[in-house]
């Protein structure tokens, strides 16, 4: 194949990968950061992710409409994030070990109600042609957008602004940086935590909608390959900022598009390095956010382990 041939293969696919793959960890990341700007951790969204994962491909079935499903899905990340919530405004709990003990539980019960639909299929979410002006049924293939991925980065934007702008994103930053300061101030520390917490398991819940309904548009066991972990990651790389998390999601889409990428013009060889390439940049970055004074100090102040 002609090297401009290749290359511009590898970046339409990667382009491509990219925006499908970064989706889910784009919504995951969006949950994390609004419940660790509140003051908690919740480790629980990978567990979040399959549910939401297998609800809204039972929901899609059952129902005809893969937007129900999407809806349903994030309705259950709710109940998963105000279960995880609850738990965690009891004295002495462990936000880590609580977080733990969801995941589990989320996948556990994915696991057990998803498996009468594993064969069945359901209706799948649509795309949105974007591509039909570059005429390279390369780049038109690549830019098949879904709604959800552009839904992902309005929510995105309008997060970056309303945590800078409107009185509910200063609560919630005082409430992350000071509890005592929130106290003085009379806000109700516990619900507003609480509230963060369940509305970042309905966006984790979404996110898990877009695997089964879209890419790669079904339901199994191991549909989410640890999405829900990389992106708490991702969260720390971000800075606790919903652009960067925007902009890291897209990294970590383009990491994971790049083997398939590699393999569209016969590289094959090493293909399942390069399928770990989102993992060990995930490696990579939590290695580098560990030593950076700049994460350390974006960092909410309340973010602790136990309570």
């Amino acid at each position: 194949m002609d090297a401009g041939l290749a290359l511009s293969t590898v970046i339409a696919a990667m382009l491509g990968g990219a925006i499908r793959v970064t989706t889910p960890f784009l919504f995951v990341a969006l949950g994390e950061m609004l419940t660790e700007r509140s003051g908690r951790i919740n480790l629980g969204l990978e567990g979040t992710l399959v549910l939401g994962a297998m609800t809204a491909y039972a929901f899609s079935y059952g129902t005809g409409s893969p937007w129900i499903g999407v809806l349903a899905a994030g309705c259950f990340g709710f109940l998963m994030g105000t279960l995880h919530a609850t738990i965690c405004r009891l004295p002495g709990v462990n936000d880590i070990a609580v977080g733990i003990a969801l995941m589990l539980f989320g996948t556990g019960i994915a696991f057990f109600f998803g498996k009468p639909y594993i064969q069945p299929t359901a209706p799948r979410l649509p795309s949105i042609s974007l591509g039909a002006w570059t005429g390279d049924p390369r780049f038109e293939q690549a830019l098949q957008i879904n709604p959800l991925f552009l839904i992902g980065i309005a929510l995105a934007i309008f997060l970056a602004w309303a945590l800078k702008n409107t009185r509910m994103g200063l609560v919630l930053r005082v409430t992350g940086d000071s509890e005592a300061a929130a106290r003085a101030l009379g806000h109700p520390v516990m619900l507003i935590r609480l509230l963060a917490t369940a509305v970042g398991g309905f966006f984790a819940g979404v996110g898990g909608a877009f695997l089964s309904l879209y890419y790669p548009g079904s339901w199994n066991e191991g549909l989410s390959s640890g999405q829900g972990l990389m992106a708490v990651a991702l969260v720390i790389f971000a800075r606790w900022d919903p652009i960067r998390c925007l902009y890291a999601a897209l990294l970590f889409g383009a990491a994971g598009a790049l083997g398939p990428a590699l393999q569209s013009i016969g590289v094959t060889q090493g293909y399942y390095f390069f399928n770990a390439a989102p993992y060990i940049l995930t490696l990579f970055l939590m290695i580098g956010s560990a030593g950076s004074k700049k994460a350390l100090r974006d960092a909410p102040g309340e973010l602790s382990l136990t309570r």
